[in-house]
């Protein structure tokens, strides 16, 4: 009943996020973690369960830090070299002002997505699941909602990212970059997954999950602005 009620939770959020609602995105998940977490106690996890106690958060610092910094070295790399560079070229986020840049980059990724999807998938889904049938099921049972979570935000990815429009525009491009976005995040799941067993705190996935998203947009924004001006 209490793992019905987790789903439900993600579905009717995913549904608001990409359909009925997206203009409150960030209520929605603040509102969905909040119900999640309740869940959570209600099934009896406690904090260090979900990697949020006190200790935790001291030790998912220290992850957080490293895991920044290498973000950004490695899109910087990316960056300068022509084969990537094309991945950065993103419509969605080249057409924002400053100021909405801002508003993603510092409220709606971290508030909204990153807390989401953190708390459901890496924090309530991974802790109910190992604590019923071990590690490798909540790794693997998470992961693969993870990317099922992906379709409806990618439907429109091959006609706004460069990389993913070598799939084609049309129907069948669309259905390939939502198929290849699915098969990247549950990936992306597993190793988030580890990072949480590993570092024992939710902080190092969401830190490497903010700098990911957040960095993202950011270069997405600047390359076509820094061409401008050559």
């Amino acid at each position: 009943m209490r793992m019905f009620c987790v789903l439900a939770v993600l579905v009717g959020a995913n549904l608001l996020n990409n359909w009925l609602a997206p203009g409150a995105y960030v209520l929605t998940c603040v509102v969905a973690a909040a119900a999640l977490l309740l869940i959570a106690r209600w099934d009896g996890l406690t904090r260090a369960d979900l990697g949020l106690d006190t200790v935790a958060l001291y030790r998912g610092l220290w992850w957080a830090s490293v895991l920044v910094a290498a973000v950004l070295a490695v899109f910087l790399v990316g960056l300068a070299l022509p084969a990537t560079r094309e991945a950065f070229e993103d419509e969605r986020a080249a057409g924002l002002t400053l100021g909405q840049l801002l508003w993603r980059v510092l409220i709606r990724v971290p508030v909204g997505t990153v807390l989401l999807e953190e708390v459901a998938f890496r924090g309530v889904l991974w802790a109910m699941v190992r604590r019923r049938r071990g590690t490798a099921w909540a790794t693997a049972v998470s992961s693969v909602l993870f990317g099922l979570w992906h379709v409806l935000p990618s439907r429109g990815l091959s006609r706004a990212n460069a990389a993913a429009a070598v799939l084609g525009t049309g129907p069948t491009g669309t259905a390939l970059s939502v198929a290849a976005a699915v098969v990247a995040t549950t990936a992306a799941g597993v190793v988030l997954c580890e990072l949480r067993r590993r570092s024992g705190s939710l902080l190092a996935p969401a830190a490497l999950h903010w700098a990911v998203n957040g960095f993202g947009y950011v270069l997405a924004w600047a390359v076509p602005r820094w061409r401008g001006q050559d």
